[in-house]
C-alpha cells in the first residue's frame, strides 16, 4: 500500500496519512484501494464520497421515531408499514436503500426484539449507527437463546403471558419494531409522540417513554 509515502498525494488529492494505532485489516486496505481507484478513474469524486458519508452520519433514531409516530396516529399508514416497510418509509422521504424493511408491532400479548446473529445488520438508513452492544457477541448469541434474560438486563421485564419473538436480520432484510403506544397519549400530535420513541424501543430492548404524571 502507498500509505508510507506521506509526502505524496493520493488520487483523491489528499495527502496520505499515517495509520492509527492499529494495522489496517485486509478489508480496510481493500476499501481504501477501491475507493481511490474509483476516484482515479473518475467514476466518483472525493466530494461525492464525502457527501454520502455525511448523509449517513446525519441519520439518527429520530427518523425511525417519526415513522413510529405516524403509525400510531394513522391506521392506514400502519397497515402499509406492516405490509411493506420499505415502501411506507419512502412515503415519508426516508430512503432505506435496496434492503427489505420489515416492521413488526408490539401488542399486549407480543413483544418483538431484533438481533443480527451473523454480524451487525441494522436499518442504519432509518435508525442511524447501531449501538456498540448490538454488535457484541454476547448480545448476538444470547438474545436468541435467552431473550427474556437479555431484556431483563435492559430493564424490560415482561409477564409470562407476553410472547417474546426474536427476529434475525440479514444482509438484505432488516427489522424495525413498532413499540406499543404509551397510555394517555391520545391528545398528542406526531411531533410530541415521536419524542416518546427511543432507539432501544425500535430494536425491542426498550419501551416507549411514558408520559410523566
Amino acid at each position: 500500500m502507498p500509505h508510507d509515502h506521506h509526502d505524496h498525494l493520493s488520487p483523491s488529492g489528499h495527502p496520505y496519512r499515517p495509520d492509527n494505532d492499529t494495522v489496517l485489516t485486509y478489508w480496510q486496505q481493500m476499501e481504501i484501494a477501491i475507493r481511490e481507484l474509483l476516484i482515479e478513474k473518475q467514476i466518483v469524486t472525493a466530494a461525492q464520497i464525502a457527501g454520502q458519508i455525511a448523509d449517513m452520519d446525519a441519520r439518527s433514531p429520530a427518523d425511525g421515531a417519526a415513522v413510529v409516530a405516524r403509525a400510531w396516529t394513522d391506521p392506514a399508514f400502519l397497515e402499509r408499514l406492516r405490509a411493506d416497510g420499505s415502501a411506507a418509509t419512502r412515503e415519508m422521504g426516508f430512503d432505506i436503500g435496496p434492503m427489505k424493511l420489515i416492521a413488526v408491532e408490539n401488542t399486549e400479548t407480543l413483544h418483538n426484539v431484533v438481533v443480527c446473529t451473523l454480524c451487525s445488520c441494522y436499518p442504519r438508513n432509518l435508525l442511524g449507527l447501531p449501538p456498540d452492544w448490538y454488535k457484541s457477541r454476547a448480545y448476538r448469541s444470547r438474545t436468541v437463546r435467552e431473550p427474556r434474560s437479555v431484556l431483563a438486563e435492559f430493564g424490560v421485564t415482561l409477564p409470562d403471558t407476553v410472547e417474546v419473538r426474536v427476529h434475525d436480520s440479514t444482509a438484505d432484510m432488516r427489522y424495525v419494531v413498532i413499540p406499543a403506544r404509551p397510555a394517555g397519549t391520545e391528545g398528542l400530535d406526531e411531533a410530541a409522540l415521536a419524542n416518546l420513541v427511543t432507539r432501544d424501543s425500535m430494536i425491542g430492548t426498550g419501551l416507549a417513554r411514558s408520559l410523566r404524571p
